[in-house]
């Protein structure tokens, strides 16, 4: 007799197995025909241009990272709300169960309101788009030295 662990991890593993079916039928299924335009860096159907090593606004992580906070309170609040709301557990105890557990849902939302309102406040949710900065250099070099020498390793 298998535990309700057990059937879990069963479960799991046949998940796992099956996806492992899966990709190795597609693996023979598939036709294998490499080529230089499929091996290229895919940039929205466009040629790739340029370096990849450009600057990314730091504002993307900061919305990732509100994102993933207000996620995970929800992965708090999903199984608070399945213990503390069984009507027999709130009956036993006369709704005073209930109502504490309630008020402390909504001091728990609460304060990650009043992280969300911090951030807020500070401007890091503010979504300007910064100026890129082009290097400059003092040199006795001609600027269309530079440009010839960049077309004639273009082509």
């Amino acid at each position: 007799m298998l535990s309700d662990f057990g059937i879990i991890l069963l479960f799991i593993l046949a998940a796992f197995a099956f996806i492992g079916i899966v990709l190795f039928g597609a693996r023979l299924l598939r036709p294998n025909r490499p080529n230089v335009e499929k091996n290229s860096t895919y940039e929205s159907g466009e040629e790739p241009v340029g370096n990849a090593n450009v600057q990314f606004n730091i504002r993307f992580y900061v919305v990732a990272l509100v994102f993933v906070l207000f996620d995970v309170e929800l992965v708090f609040l999903f199984p608070w709300a399945t213990v503390f709301g069984q009507a027999a557990l709130i009956r036993e105890t006369g709704g005073l169960w209930g109502w504490f557990a309630l008020a402390e849902a909504f001091l728990f939302v609460a304060i990650l309101a009043l992280g969300l309102a911090y951030v807020w406040v500070k401007g890091y949710l503010d979504w300007v788009k910064p100026q890129p900065k082009v290097p400059t250099m003092e040199t006795k070099v001609p600027a269309d030295l530079y440009q010839r020498v960049n077309d004639r390793y273009k082509r």
